[in-house]
């Protein structure tokens, strides 16, 4: 993907355990998230509002371009991912709010979700994502 737009999209994460068998909630793997909803937020408005004023999010963030974070006027913990460009996860962390996150060295992206739920979805380093995006190819971005 080499220019990200504000908009929907969905993120999935594959299976730990490669493999690819259809869960009860029909996503793929028992082990995976499947896919989750995903706000993409590419200008300069929407990655500086953020998740800022809301009480939760259903699904991911995915702050693009962008290598640290912080969650002054937060109303909630967020789980962050930092991504690099080929959508590969840097690191994983928990930002409570009012804190400052450093920045990354190799991150482009940055995922923001409730605490947790990257746990959930058996998100950590080395993890490749994709994302999809209506109207526009899955996979890596510039």
């Amino acid at each position: 993907m080499g220019t990200w737009r504000n908009g929907k999209g969905r993120l999935t994460v594959p299976a730990q355990d490669g493999s690819q068998d259809e869960s009860q909630d029909g996503s793929r793997g028992g082990s995976q998230a499947g896919s989750v909803d995903l706000e993409i937020a590419a200008s300069y408005g929407t990655r500086r509002r953020g998740l800022l004023g809301r009480d939760g999010i259903d699904g991911a963030l995915l702050i693009t371009p962008c290598n640290s974070v912080h969650s002054f006027r937060m109303r909630f913990t967020i789980d962050v991912a930092y991504l690099d460009k080929e959508l590969t996860v840097v690191d994983v962390h928990t930002l409570r709010p009012g804190r400052l996150a450093m920045p990354r060295w190799k991150a482009r992206h940055v995922l923001e979700a409730e605490a947790g739920a990257m746990a959930r979805w058996g998100l950590r380093p080395g993890t490749r994502v994709s994302v999809s995006v209506p109207d526009q190819v899955s996979g890596s971005a510039s």
